[in-house]
């Protein structure tokens, strides 16, 4: 059983930084896709960015425009999004996944992940 346990959300003004933190249990990861995805009410689910374990090869969505890095320190299981420039219409509720078998054409879709965490929430004000 593969559990995801995220923490690091909470209230940011506008312009200001947060970084959330990604914690996995599990035999291993190698060949995983580790992702995040947000979801504000009345949105659908949104790919916000994604990395692969073992290698480390990283992707984005569009909207975060270069504001925010994804990153993984595979000694401790962990998985961390740093968010900087934050607006005010990326307050959602922020989750992790993972994708056991990851196939490039499914990387941005919620569907193609196994394992999802509970989400945190990110609030920001104007």
């Amino acid at each position: 059983q593969v559990q995801l346990v995220e923490s690091g959300g909470g209230l940011v003004q506008a312009g200001g930084s947060l970084r959330l933190s990604c914690a996995a249990s599990g035999r291993t990861f190698s060949g995983y896709l580790m992702g995040w995805f947000r979801q504000a009410p009345g949105n659908e689910r949104e790919f916000v960015a994604a990395i692969r374990w073992s290698e480390g090869i990283t992707y984005y969505g569009n909207s975060v425009e270069s504001r925010f890095t994804i990153s993984r320190d595979n000694a401790k299981n962990m998985v961390y999004l740093q968010m900087n420039s934050l607006k005010p219409e990326e307050t959602a509720v922020y989750y992790c996944a993972a994708d056991r078998h990851p196939s490039g054409g499914f990387i941005l879709m919620p569907r193609g992940y196994d394992y999802w965490g509970q989400g945190t929430q990110v609030t920001v004000s104007s």
